[in-house]
């Protein structure tokens, strides 16, 4: 992953984190904050402007491709470098959870 595309995604927003994450399998923007929504209990809701311009982003950047359309929906999946992004944000959320179990400030 190169320095730009990691000052860019790393650390991610809590909105781009569960889209490159519903992205593993291919999925369209309506599904993607269905998906969401039932992962969070409906904390987290992802507006259509905010879905549709980190979907245009994150192709832009190579971290989704688009796969095909169906029904008029249009079906993106994580690439090589979004899944490095991805694990690279994983781990990240992993030692800070770590952390905040393990020690005492």
């Amino acid at each position: 992953m190169d320095s730009k595309i990691k000052r860019i995604y790393v650390p991610m927003t809590e909105t781009g984190f569960y889209i490159l994450f519903c992205l593993q399998k291919p999925q369209h923007g309506y599904g993607i904050g269905q998906m969401v929504k039932e992962m969070t209990d409906g904390e987290v809701s992802i507006s259509p402007g905010t879905m549709y311009g980190t979907l245009a982003k994150m192709e832009k950047d190579g971290l989704i491709v688009f796969c095909h359309e169906e029904n008029k929906r249009k079906l993106y999946r994580i690439t090589e470098l979004g899944r490095e992004v991805l694990d690279t944000e994983i781990r990240r959320i992993a030692r800070l959870y770590r952390n905040s179990r393990e020690g005492s400030v």
